[in-house]
């Protein structure tokens, strides 16, 4: 008997796991211990309970994560005395309502505001609050943290990218990526979650399987950290994606709420335009964010058939391209002058014939759009193999014959396992192998 389950941590004494596959139905009711019961960093956990838990992965049967069992942590944080607040994982409303109801002015919420974010200041510490006065900042000291993270590591990639390695309170790592451009252009790429659920077959991070959703002072302090390590070395930080670790619209709230914070213009201040935003395909999710945000949008495509989709990337069996890229149509029928990137990660024999270029083409139209073909970025375990160049420029010409705006990337820190697709650390229980269509299977022993 194995069985696959999920507790969802509230406030409340009881929790009930919610059964997601199992050969027969079982309940169990846990009580938590008080002080777990108002954890912030305790929203979610998975479980899984099994006579073998690397059985439970081995199978070659079709997975799927059921993501409305996954709550979508909030980051909000309330008033409590006895337990201090995360200024980074606060809006400028939120932090406002907070200083005022310490009895101090509206205005000092701004100059503290200014001094977390703005004007190269990026304070990590009281210490750091210059300007503020004495009485302010013994109040912040004695009921706020400025962060979530601790710096663990940076590593330098050849072509000098950089990794940032970061440690959560509760133990956990995740990876932070700094690329700079010799066009004055540099990027930080940040993450959304600790692992991933989606399971995409080409990416390391999905053989994580999911560990938790990130907070909002999680992800905003990623970039924080980016400024506060590397700006006298690259120069500004101009671009933030959210292509670290993790599917971002399966932490929906929290990646809304800490882009907000990233382009407020009295915060960091970046370019709507140039915080971009990627998923593998959420549909629920990426109407809202096409609603409520106005950062840039990109959709991981990697195939032009729902046979090779429901491969390489399971979300598709739930959101078929078909209502993906209609979705798509419809919501951006009516934004001016917004184009999606939609990303195409090349797997030699298996998504870049000329007849996939030509399909690419056609499944496209009507979408206000620019396409990325992207280096497959090889790992442990991985069966897929690099498109060759000469293969890729073929597959350009083809896409850009049709009248699409087409770019090519190639890999950026691979050798520091820092490039697309490669970020974060296997633990004994992975996700599980997808069993691939016959036909792939020679395509993949004649592309080894």
């Amino acid at each position: 008997m194995r069985r696959l389950g999920i507790i969802t941590l509230t406030n409340s004494a009881v929790v009930t796991p919610s059964l997601l596959s199992s050969t027969a139905a079982f309940t169990r009711t846990l009580t938590l211990p008080s002080l777990l019961r108002n954890h912030h960093l305790t929203n979610s956990i998975r479980f899984l309970e099994s006579k073998s838990l690397v059985s439970c992965f081995s199978s070659s049967a079709a997975y799927l994560p059921s993501l409305d069992e996954f709550s979508s942590t909030t980051g909000s944080v309330a008033r409590d005395d006895k337990q201090k607040v995360v200024l980074k994982g606060m809006s400028y409303a939120s932090l406002q309502e907070w200083v005022e109801s310490h009895g101090f002015r509206p205005g000092q919420a701004m100059m503290l505001w200014k001094r977390l974010y703005k004007d190269d200041i990026w304070a990590n510490d009281v210490d750091e609050l210059e300007g503020l006065n004495k009485d302010f900042k013994r109040m912040i000291s004695e009921h706020a943290e400025f962060g979530a993270l601790s710096f663990k590591d940076v590593r330098s990639a050849s072509d000098g990218t950089r990794k940032i390695l970061f440690t959560l309170s509760d133990g956990l790592v995740i990876e932070t990526v700094v690329i700079p451009c010799d066009r004055g252009r540099t990027t930080v790429c940040v993450s959304s979650q600790v692992g991933c659920a989606m399971n995409c077959q080409f990416c390391y991070t999905g053989r994580m399987g999911l560990k938790r959703n990130l907070t909002a002072a999680e992800i905003v302090e990623q970039a924080v950290y980016a400024r506060r390590l590397l700006s006298r070395e690259f120069g500004s930080i101009t671009n933030v994606v959210f292509m670290g670790m993790g599917e971002p619209f399966h932490n929906i709230d929290n990646v809304i709420k800490a882009a907000n914070i990233m382009v407020d213009e009295n915060g960091l201040h970046f370019s709507p335009r140039k915080v971009t935003v990627s998923t593998s395909g959420l549909v629920p999710q990426l109407k809202r964010f096409l609603r409520e945000s106005n950062c840039a949008l990109a959709v991981s495509l990697n195939a032009t058939t729902d046979e090779v989709r429901n491969w390489i990337m399971p979300i598709n069996r739930k959101y078929k391209l078909s209502l993906l890229l209609e979705t798509l149509r419809e919501e951006l029928s009516t934004r001016h002058k917004y184009k999606v990137l939609f990303e195409y990660v090349m797997l030699a024999g298996v998504n870049d014939s000329m007849d996939d270029a030509r399909r690419l083409v056609e499944i496209v139209k009507g979408i206000p759009c620019k396409i990325n073909l992207i280096q497959f970025n090889p790992h442990s375990g991985s069966s897929f193999v690099q498109t060759d160049e000469e293969t890729m420029i073929k597959f350009r010409n083809v896409v850009a014959e049709g009248g699409c705006t087409v770019l090519m990337r190639f890999s950026r820190g691979n050798d520091q396992m820092a490039a697309c697709g490669q970020l974060g650390m296997l633990g004994a229980v992975q996700a599980p192998v997808m069993r691939v269509p016959e036909q792939f299977r020679t395509a993949l022993k004649a592309s080894v």
